[in-house]
């Protein structure tokens, strides 16, 4: 078994399933704002790599609501309150597998 520090982030993630709500995602960025912030630390401390730059605007981000662990870390770390963050409704969102 690999050390956790040379495990890819599919390895670590192997144990849980996202049942995605594209209806009513739990995640919205509110992009006029997102673009006044410089570091972008949800794309940095994200640790399911849920945020990553828009290739054509590199001052917005994506968002990858299929790896969300649901932890807030994004909603902390935002220094512009440009993240709209809710828990999925119910029967959606992450999902453990023992």
């Amino acid at each position: 078994m690999p050390d956790l520090f040379s495990m890819t982030l599919e390895d670590k993630l192997y144990r849980t399933r996202y049942e995605p709500d594209s209806d009513h995602p739990h995640i919205t960025v509110k992009e006029e704002i997102c673009r006044s912030c410089v570091g972008k630390p949800c794309v940095l401390l994200c640790p399911a790599h849920v945020y990553k730059r828009k290739p054509d605007e590199r001052e917005l981000v994506l968002v990858s609501h299929d790896n969300c662990l649901e932890c807030g870390t994004c909603v902390q770390v935002c220094p512009t309150d440009s993240l709209e963050w809710r828990f999925p409704d119910g029967g959606m969102g992450v999902k453990y597998r023992h």
